[in-house]
């Protein structure tokens, strides 16, 4: 295999679906058409091209349409604590549209920014001024394919991180490791190679820990203000040289005491932690299980990973993000068929992706918004009842299927399937009313005209068969090819329920005769949703 060289293929509908699921959050069936054909090194292009579409309003600061501050942006406004939650929950549901919408482009920005967001996790449950974590998202998703070093040492004095990691409160009389540990462990170096040994010592921590000392915030959780940022203060600053571990070469940094000790301090440290050569390995190995497939193998290792890595960290490079994705995106090793299929959907590529591939829309955040919030509703709760609150990571190491052994695995028990079947059912079986005139859930029987010919003839053309109805249906569903035991299997006995297959085309064509027709809709309707729901249940659905 070559691995990371470019794919040339032209893609098939099965690689355009890949690339769009994997590379977003799950694509439309016009986006599959439009990508078909397409070769993949101009796909990832048109993808990464697609970036400047996704721009969108702020958040708004209330979305009440009766209220005198309807839609006017949230950052306008000085901060009230009595709306925290309820600001809070505005936010998600904006980052969930821009999700959801793409603007009409499929791009790579809010999968990319999800990556960061689980990577430098903030989780909006502690950092409770909603301020803060809109600046902390919108900073994510305006670096998300910058530079590295840049990212992480503004992420590093980050009003948000400083908060949520004690940042803020450590300083040289009173130091606090929280963070320290975390930007090695997590955020760079990682804690282990490939091989299990040891990338960073406790002193290295502690060493870390004290050239962050002396950030501070203002105006945290404070009423009625609107300026708020982070600040350094030498006064607080622990002076003394720093020296770390033969793990990074002995460095020494420094100790400084003017006003620029916080920045040239913080400069070298992450210089020098982005010089251990494990650590573009940490972030390329990350990105693979992210995009690719989450077994990284010893050949993957040394034959992905390791070059990955050199690139990222070459001087021709230089930790930039966006070259690095272009190629795993643009690579064999990413097409390759054992990789298609190879990760269980987390519940934003599952609910999101559901309501994209079935065309539910997302009704405009400035103009409907009332229905915008109805739809976002559910799969923002959708998501939470599944175990996924974005935003809200349990944990500073993410949501545990990106990093517990078994991986994407983790996705799936007893509690959250029950959750994945009852947010499928609900699309299958339309209840929920986003506004008059749309709820949101499948029309079956829209699709069956659709793909009937001369539907409203049942002379001109015939029934289409059950099997033209599961291949319909089927149609770039599944990530991974349904065997033909499987296919007649949903055939005879999901759809058919072991009757003759003349008795579908004699109730489809008592649909085609009297469409108005309630007695006549049923039958049509019930086969339809029993076999798309059997469909979603199955295991190739909850793969992609």
């Amino acid at each position: 295999m070559a691995y990371l060289d470019p794919y040339t293929v032209p893609l098939t509908a099965s690689k355009a679906a890949h690339l769009l699921r994997r590379a977003t959050f799950g694509p439309t069936k016009s986006e599959i058409e439009a990508f078909t054909g397409l070769n993949p090194g101009i796909a990832v292009d048109q993808l990464f091209a697609n970036v400047v579409h996704t721009a969108s309003p702020p958040p708004p600061v209330d979305i009440t349409p009766t209220s005198p501050n309807y839609l006017k942006p949230l950052m306008s406004f000085g901060f009230v604590s009595a709306k925290s939650g309820e600001h809070s929950v505005h936010l998600r549901y904006w980052w969930l549209g821009l999700m959801m919408l793409q603007n009409g482009k499929p791009s790579v920005l809010e999968k990319i920014t999800a990556f960061w967001q689980n990577h430098f996790v903030v989780s909006q449950n502690v950092m409770a001024d909603y301020r803060y974590m809109y600046r902390y998202l919108k900073f994510l998703r305006d670096n998300s394919l910058g530079n590295f070093k840049t990212m992480t040492i503004g992420i590093t004095k980050d009003p948000a991180m400083l908060i949520y990691q004690n940042g803020a409160g450590n300083n040289k009389t009173t130091p606090n490791e929280n963070y320290a540990r975390e930007l090695q462990e997590l955020f760079t170096v990682g804690q282990q190679d490939f091989y299990g040994n040891l990338n960073y010592t406790e002193a290295d921590v502690k060493a870390a820990s004290k050239v962050l000392t002396g950030w501070m915030v203002t105006n945290y959780y404070a009423n009625g203000t609107s300026e708020f940022t982070s600040n350094f203060h030498r006064n607080y600053h622990d002076t003394s040289n720093k020296t770390f571990s033969s793990k990074y070469g002995g460095v020494t940094i420094q100790g400084r005491t003017d006003d620029t000790a916080g920045d040239v301090e913080m400069n070298e440290l992450i210089d020098m932690l982005l010089r251990h050569p494990e650590a573009p390995k940490h972030i390329c190995r990350k990105l693979y299980r992210w995009y690719v497939n989450q077994n990284v193998t010893e050949d993957i290792e040394n034959n992905v990973i390791v070059p990955l890595a050199a690139f990222f960290s070459s001087s021709e490079n230089n930790y930039n993000i966006k070259p690095v994705l272009e190629k795993l995106l643009k690579s064999e090793i990413f097409f390759a068929d054992q990789n298609v299929g190879s990760i269980i959907k987390s519940p934003m590529e599952y609910l999101i992706g559901m309501g994209r591939f079935f065309e539910q829309p997302c009704p405009d955040m400035m103009t409907d918004t009332a229905a915008y919030t109805n739809y976002i509703r559910f799969f923002l709760w959708g998501m939470a009842a599944m175990n996924l609150e974005i935003l809200n990571q349990p944990l500073v190491f993410g949501y545990p299927p990106y990093y517990q052994v078994g991986y994407s695995k983790n996705w799936i028990n007893g509690s959250t399937i029950t959750a994945r079947r009852g947010n499928s059912d609900r699309i299958i079986f339309p209840t929920e009313v986003i506004k008059p005139g749309y709820t949101l859930g499948i029309d079956f029987l829209a699709w069956i005209q659709r793909i009937q010919p001369n539907f409203s003839d049942s002379n001109a053309s015939p029934a289409i068969t059950p099997a033209e109805v599961l291949a319909a249906f089927s149609e770039n569903l599944f990530a991974i090819e349904l065997t033909e035991a499987q296919k007649t299997y949903l055939i005879d006995v999901v759809f058919m329920r072991n009757l003759p297959h003349t008795s579908w085309r004699y109730e489809l064509n008592g649909y085609r005769n009297n469409p108005t027709s309630a007695s006549a809709q049923t039958p049509v309707k019930n086969r339809c949703s029993t076999l798309m729901r059997y469909m979603v249940r199955m295991a190739e659905y909850e793969v992609f």
